[in-house]
């Protein structure tokens, strides 16, 4: 999970676009494990296989802002026990299945290397540095 504090008007008072440029943290993330993460028309998150009957989800945004600081954040789907989603309708979609890396991998990720990229990625796409 992930809960940037921002304040929007230093970078682009825009909503949309900071849940885009969220978005494309996990992408880049997930192609350096050569997983084709994608967004899906109407849907935030990152998923696979969008458009077809197994599309699932790999992860959540849930934003706030006001005054255009940001508060919430993501939650990405590392090594979680995907069980639990069995016994709610996550993000309110029916449909649709939600899915880990580790599931994708077949293995477990390290979180430490996660949350390293996740930053990199964060630094290069919002153009700061992070402390």
């Amino acid at each position: 999970m992930g809960y940037p504090i921002l304040d929007l008007d230093h970078f682009f008072p825009d909503i949309h676009k900071y849940l885009r440029f969220l978005e494309e943290v996990f992408i880049r993330l997930l192609a350096d494990y050569g997983l084709k993460g994608e967004r899906s028309p109407n849907e935030t998150g990152v998923w696979f296989d969008v458009g077809t009957t197994n599309a699932r989800k790999i992860l959540a945004l849930g934003v706030r802002a006001s005054r255009w600081v940001t508060m919430h954040g993501w939650a990405f789907n590392v090594n979680t026990d995907l069980s639990y989603f069995s016994h709610i309708v996550p993000c309110g979609i029916h449909d649709k299945d939600v899915t880990s890396l580790e599931r994708e991998l077949g293995h477990p990720v390290s979180m430490a290397e996660i949350e390293a990229k996740a930053k990199s990625y964060f630094q290069e796409i919002f153009e700061v540095e992070l402390l």
